[in-house]
């Protein structure tokens, strides 16, 4: 059984911009089950690592490692017509 790939939009928030995030996750029978990659400012970001995940009522947050080495906190809010991913927080590998 082959991999299906699902593929969302959000947007990230900052004073005076928007930058789009496109998402695509491993799709399973729940629908977008876990990231597998993301777009920020037309660069691909492989995930290698899944570091952490947590739940609260309405979003899923995870704590991911891409290929950049930099550690990214993706937040996933389901929705009926579409669902919204933004990057919750971001910390280089060097620490800034």
């Amino acid at each position: 059984m082959g991999t299906r790939l699902q593929t969302e939009l959000g947007t990230i928030q900052y004073p005076g911009m928007r930058m789009r995030v496109r998402v695509e996750c491993h799709a399973g029978y729940k629908g977008a089950e876990r990231p597998v990659r993301f777009f920020l400012d037309n660069r691909c970001y492989q995930i290698f690592e899944i570091l952490d995940r947590w739940y609260e009522p309405e979003d899923s947050f995870f704590k991911v490692l891409a290929d950049d080495g930099n550690l990214y906190i993706l937040r996933h809010t389901p929705g009926m017509n579409a669902d919204l991913w933004t990057l919750q927080a971001f910390r280089s590998e060097n620490g800034r």
